[in-house]
């Protein structure tokens, strides 16, 4: 069946379907797992200082994705296009709110992502080489190298699907298997010397407060995020129907399980105390079972993890801005595809050109702290798209979500909770209102601009 119309009434462009199952799922495992699972835990340990809040708040968020993963799988089976959550908001909420995802992503989303994710590779692979990251002689180098990791994952992704996948696969497997590893060593040395004992008292007295919590949570939505990246790749999937809902559900799975056992693992070996000061609680960890080995080894870890996570968010990511500008919602250049690797490869260049020029230019761990915020509504609406959706003549999804529509009102409960704390607490109120204000001003700009267009037909 030949492609439908965009805006414009031209045929939409094609990317070729090659992803496997396997390919799929390490997509998503790929994108979730960076730097959060290795830095998180501290943050989580001072907001809620106690064995079971802190267990239970990982949980929460871990069901909080899945909740959110089983739905996208029952949208996408539906809707396996090119763009993901663009598509979904599309098609359910309309164009206006298509454009505002696309205007968060490249106004605050995607240059949060891209330039935390790029230093934190950068500063592992200085610590690898035996160069302190943070001298003040070494900062410029850091951004630098940064920007050259966002240029070879460009690269990656430019010359084939298929050659950036297999590069997802690998760094997936030398991510989850180093996780792996330093469960099992923790438990293996650690616990037989601690017994039981940091695990007791499981709440401590001041250990666990609602406002608390929900902050805590957001912390570990930034661990999680990633599970719903593979909907952007929805149109390069083969046999979508099977594939997707199989791929989303069993790399949060995954995910959650390996996250879990980290957290155990890490109690394991060090007291709830001890964790909330820990900069790089499993640098630690491996120091206090292995040695000085061990820090070397969670460092390696570290930066293959990272590099990997960034060649996904470019394999994903750039398929939202082609979607846009194949519906006349942006750039008409950048729907392009290459004609002998069969990549968006305009829109690849165009997000990795703004992470190495935003990567050189601004301190991103401060935007990385607006990352989970800008994505929140938008995750939102593509949940919410099912109900829409479900009433629409044509939509077909091979997969439905289980426990219609518990799941859904669970996950959009837990999306307006978060927004709710983080606009009562004085500590995040003034930089959550920011951040939606931003997303608000896309509003006047899409009228002023593609809205004055014809609507897509």
């Amino acid at each position: 069946m030949s492609n439908p119309p965009n805006a414009a009434g031209a045929p939409r462009q094609g990317l070729q379907r090659k992803l496997g199952v396997w390919s799929a799922t390490a997509v998503v495992i790929g994108s979730t797992i960076g730097s959060g699972i290795f830095r998180s835990p501290a943050g989580i340990a001072d907001k809620l200082p106690g064995p079971l809040p802190m267990m239970a708040v990982w949980v929460a968020g871990g069901v909080f994705a899945l909740c959110g993963a089983l739905t996208i799988a029952e949208v996408a089976s539906a809707l396996p296009e090119t763009g993901g959550i663009y598509v979904f908001c599309r098609d359910a909420w309309g164009r206006l709110a298509a454009f505002l995802f696309g205007w968060g992503q490249i106004s605050m989303i995607r240059a949060a992502s891209l330039g935390g994710i790029a230093i934190t590779f950068a500063e592992y692979f200085f610590r690898v080489m035996g160069v302190d990251p943070v001298a003040p002689a070494n900062v410029a180098r850091v951004h630098w190298t940064a920007a050259g990791a966002i240029a070879i994952t460009g690269l990656f992704n430019y010359i084939g699907v298929r050659f950036a996948a297999n590069v997802i696969n690998f760094t997936v497997l030398a991510k989850y298997g180093g996780l792996m590893f330093i469960v099992l060593a923790a438990f293996a040395f650690g616990l037989p010397h601690s017994g039981l004992a940091h695990y007791s008292p499981a709440v401590p007295p001041g250990s666990f407060t609602l406002p608390a919590f929900g902050l805590a949570l957001v912390s570990t939505l930034w661990a999680f995020d990633g599970w719903a990246d593979l909907a952007y790749n929805a149109g390069e999937v083969l046999n979508p129907g099977r594939n997707l809902p199989r791929a989303l559900i069993g790399g949060t799975l995954a995910v959650l399980c390996i996250y879990l056992l980290a957290n155990l693992a890490y109690m394991a070996v060090l007291p709830v105390e001890q964790i909330r000061t820990s900069k790089l609680v499993a640098a630690d960890v491996a120091q206090a079972v292995i040695g000085a080995g061990g820090v070397a080894f969670v460092s390696i870890t570290v930066m293959v993890s990272t590099f990997g996570t960034l060649n996904t968010v470019l394999f994903t990511s750039p398929r939202v801005f082609f979607a846009m500008a194949d519906d006349g919602l942006f750039f008409r250049p950048v729907a392009k595809v290459h004609p002998r690797f069969g990549t968006p490869h305009v829109a690849i260049t165009l997000v990795a050109g703004l992470g190495m020029v935003f990567v050189l230019l601004l301190p991103f761990e401060q935007l990385a702290d607006t990352f989970v915020t800008a994505f929140l509504p938008f995750y939102l609406l593509a949940v919410a798209s099912v109900f829409k959706l479900r009433g629409t003549p044509g939509y077909k999804p091979t997969f439905r979500v289980p426990l219609y529509p518990v799941v859904p009102l669970l996950f959009i409960a837990s999306v307006l909770y978060l927004l709710g704390n983080a606009l009562i607490q004085p500590s995040s109120r003034l930089s959550t209102l920011a951040v939606l204000g931003v997303l608000v001003a896309g509003i006047p700009v899409y009228f002023l601009t593609v809205g004055r267009r014809t609507t897509r037909g």
